[in-house]
């Protein structure tokens, strides 16, 4: 049995395909298929249903695929702690929000690639619901996300920490001075509902503070949610130091609101069993480049600043 033949049944269950899995480990479908065909001589029994349009795998096929992705695992698990990083072979999937793909996540990627040339990136940008979800049904394998799940299952790292502000187009809330919570919530809110951490975390903390608005819009984008603040429609909470450009043109205003915002931290979640050296090292990274501050931030930037 090799790992070449497991990588092929894996990836077949796992994809639902022999086409896919060719496709995902660059080989031929020929080739894929042969592996199983190797497979199922040494065990003596079919491991994919052939009666089916679809590759469906028996139930030893089931056993095997079990053991398969246990066995895949413990391999680059050795690869990772024997090996240098340059040499380490994987596929890392990360899944990140909105807010860190428009800020520091290219700065992330070019760390990765610097450290781990061989890693392949596969980025996930989605709301935090989704990410969560998705982690858990082993779809990626470590996401970045504002730490609003209590999820025992999902260890987390504190990665770095979000500051927001209310803000309006100017005009659209009247300042002689601060503004009381209740008397912003008489104007339309748009906020980012409950699929969004951020969102999570802001709705809770107004219910703490006794504050129900009336007139709600949901967002779940942010892009669109900045547009439809510049452009108006209401007052919302977004992100104060990397949508400073927008304030200093004129095109969002600042509304000064007692009690403040709290800031919401942001954290590195992974599932227990599927910890690594590799996945270990990318949470450091992450906490070394972490910079919610400014938009589109690339590897080099700071050395560049330097210089």
């Amino acid at each position: 049995m090799t790992f070449k033949q497991l990588e092929a049944l894996y990836w077949i269950g796992r994809l639902g395909g022999f086409a896919q899995a060719a496709s995902q480990l660059n080989t031929s479908q020929s080739a894929i298929s042969k592996r199983v065909h190797e497979l199922e001589l040494l065990f003596e029994t079919a491991l994919f249903d052939r009666s089916q349009r679809t590759a469906r795998l028996t139930e030893k096929g089931e056993e095997m695929f079990v053991l398969a992705q246990k066995l895949l695992a413990q391999r680059d698990a050795a690869v990772e702690q024997f090996g240098k990083p340059g040499v380490v072979e994987r596929r890392i999937r990360i899944g990140v929000t909105e807010l860190t793909a428009m800020t520091w996540l290219p700065r992330l990627v070019g760390l990765i690639q610097r450290h781990y040339p061989k890693v392949i990136l596969e980025p996930d940008v989605d709301d935090s619901l989704q990410l969560r979800d998705k982690l858990l049904a082993d779809e990626l394998d470590l996401v970045i996300v504002p730490d609003t799940f209590a999820e025992s299952r999902l260890p987390h790292t504190v990665i770095g920490q979000v500051r927001s502000a209310w803000m309006c187009k100017p005009g659209v809330v009247p300042q002689n001075g601060t503004v009381r919570l209740h008397e912003l919530a008489r104007h339309r809110m748009l906020v980012q509902g409950n699929s969004s951490g951020t969102g999570r975390a802001y709705d809770a903390w107004m219910k703490e503070q006794g504050v129900q608005p009336a007139n709600v819009i949901v967002v779940s984008n942010l892009v669109a949610l900045t547009g439809l603040t510049v452009s108006g429609l209401g007052v919302s909470y977004l992100p104060r130091e990397c949508l400073a450009p927008l304030v200093a043109a004129g095109m969002l205003a600042v509304v000064d609101v007692t009690p403040a915002l709290p800031v919401v931290r942001y954290v590195a979640m992974h599932k227990g069993e599927h910890r690594s050296a590799l996945t270990s090292s990318i949470v450091m990274l992450a906490q070394e480049c972490c910079d919610f501050t400014r938009m589109f931030q690339a590897q080099g930037e700071d050395e560049a600043e330097r210089a």
